[in-house]
């Protein structure tokens, strides 16, 4: 996240109000899903694990998305 310049700010943001757009349930040791904000001045995507037991997120991954591998909506990804 600090290497791609990307925010505290804006993953905050990203994780609060971020659309789900892919699920991984079958992640350990807990179940992960890839967010998107596209309110900010660049797409981001954020990968969020949640611990139900514990009650908390923790963020994976952040990155700004690219078109070689996501179409120009950012949500959808290329085959």
């Amino acid at each position: 996240m600090f290497e791609r310049r990307i925010g505290m700010d804006d993953v905050i943001q990203a994780v609060r109000v971020g659309q789900v757009i892919q699920e991984y349930p079958d992640d350990a040791p807990h179940p992960s899903f890839l967010l998107w904000n596209g309110n900010l001045a660049h797409p981001l995507h954020v990968v969020v694990a949640r611990n139900d037991k514990g009650g908390e997120c923790v963020v994976v991954t952040v990155y700004i998305p690219g078109t070689n591998a996501w179409m120009p909506d950012f949500i959808t990804r290329r085959t």
